[in-house]
């Protein structure tokens, strides 16, 4: 087709073709998330048979977290070299060989190596991702559309308990690996039926890649990109950049310590384990799921109503952040009630979801398309970095420690009290850093 340009459209004009590339997105973000949640699930079958400690389990932890911010920190590049469409395939070849290969590990020092394979390889979703929604929705939609993939990492972790502990109580462990691990190869199969870009998509209609590209005062600029990729020296120059880098450098290593310690959480505190934990993980992410597309719906509604988009997004954000805030009280909660507890932990987790929504639409919102899976993989490799950090100092040591004079509830405690104040920490450090919407041009930096 041939871009003219841009006409006022609205919703009623949008086709079947941009909301085949989000259920895409979302399935390739479902697999992402079940593939790095399985280990979580078959952490009591592998502690039996390698004999693991707390310390063993961070370690492995740290390899996956520092893989993926290594992996972040390049992959953007890749991405946007590369396109969405070969990128996010190469991305997900990669990761799928390494979550089946799993399976093949016979020692801790090799669930390592594994793991560090599969963080470096699942590192290419996010960023190619926004890049994805960024080419095919307008900027008002965007947020949205990025909640319903991003539901996408609850949906894969709601899959894991409910499958995971039943394939290693069955047939054992190595084959939820590899079972989990083959869904990527099924989806690269629909990817390269389905997908390409709107400029080069040949059955897109015309009102359709108009309405993409409704907020673009340039329509035939965008149609097909061949400016010069942008430095990361030159990116990191901007404020805009920094405010993403922080944010997610906070948050997100909360959402990993959801992830990860969830599962052993309700085994320490509870009892929970094997199929028995299956419930109450679920429940966390299907409020997960919840949370990630209302993310998205609360900014579209500001908007709706007259409010700019950066005041709308930025706005969300900060009644997201008070939202975590009351799992500082989960283990009080819990004493109550064990579900209760889960309760909260999943109005949390689903605040994170909301918040994760509106933090990546703050990128295509500020910079421009080429720039996009850069920046989404400079702040992925502060989020991953974030969590390392978390581990190695915080959860490694303290959880060792208490855990060594039968004490764990105090560790999960600080740990509950950091998860409370770290999104409303992240908020008021990127309101100093952009007050106002500016977004960037890279033509005149």
């Amino acid at each position: 087709m041939t871009p003219s340009s841009p006409v006022a459209t609205t919703s009623a004009t949008i086709g079947k073709y941009r909301w085949t590339i989000c259920s895409l997105v979302f399935f390739a973000t479902t697999v992402n998330y079940l593939d790095r949640a399985v280990i979580s699930l078959l952490k009591p079958y592998l502690e039996t048979e390698f004999h693991w400690n707390s310390g063993d389990y961070a370690n492995i932890e740290i390899a996956f977290k520092l893989a993926y911010s290594v992996g972040m920190l390049g992959v953007g590049r890749i991405i946007d070299k590369l396109g969405t469409k070969m990128g996010y395939a190469m991305s997900t070849f990669l990761w799928s060989l390494a979550a089946i290969g799993h399976a093949f590990v016979s020692s801790t020092l090799g669930f390592g190596v594994a793991r560090a394979f599969l963080g470096i390889t699942e590192a290419g979703n996010f960023p190619a991702a926004i890049k994805t929604t960024a080419e095919w929705f307008p900027q008002k939609e965007r947020a949205l559309a990025t909640g319903i993939f991003n539901s996408g990492s609850n949906v894969g972790a709601i899959i894991a308990p409910l499958t995971v502990p039943l394939i290693a109580e069955t047939i054992g462990w190595q084959w939820a690996f590899i079972i989990t691990g083959a869904l990527g190869f099924v989806w690269l199969i629909l990817w390269f039926a389905y997908y390409e870009v709107p400029a080069r998509h040949a059955k897109l209609s015309e009102a359709e890649f108009k309405y993409i590209h409704s907020d673009v005062d340039d329509l035939a600029a965008v149609a097909v990109e061949t400016k010069p990729k942008v430095s990361w020296f030159k990116l990191l120059s901007f404020r805009q950049t920094w405010a993403f880098v922080i944010g997610k450098f906070i948050t997100d290593p909360i959402w990993w310590f959801y992830l990860f310690w969830l599962p052993d959480f309700l085994n320490k505190q509870y009892g929970l384990k094997g199929t028995a934990v299956s419930l109450p993980v679920a429940v966390v992410y299907i409020l997960s799921s919840i949370g990630s597309v209302g993310g998205g719906w609360i900014p579209l509604n500001f908007i709706r109503n007259g409010w700019p988009a950066f005041r709308a997004r930025k706005t969300s954000m900060l009644l997201i952040a008070f939202c975590v805030f009351p799992i500082v009280f989960v283990q009080y909660l819990g004493q109550i009630n064990m579900w209760l507890a889960v309760l909260v932990i999943g109005i949390a987790a689903a605040a994170h979801q909301a918040w994760s929504a509106n933090i990546f639409t703050t990128v295509s919102d500020m910079f421009p398309n080429r720039a996009v899976a850069s920046v989404t993989g400079i702040g992925g490799m502060a989020g991953g970095l974030g969590g390392i950090v978390l581990t190695a100092l915080v959860q490694k040591q303290m959880f060792v420690y208490y855990e060594s004079i039968n004490q764990l509830d105090k560790a999960y405690f600080i740990m509950f009290l950091i998860c409370g104040g770290a999104y409303l920490t992240a908020w008021v450090i990127m309101h100093f850093l952009v007050p106002r919407m500016k977004p960037i041009n890279l033509d005149e930096a």
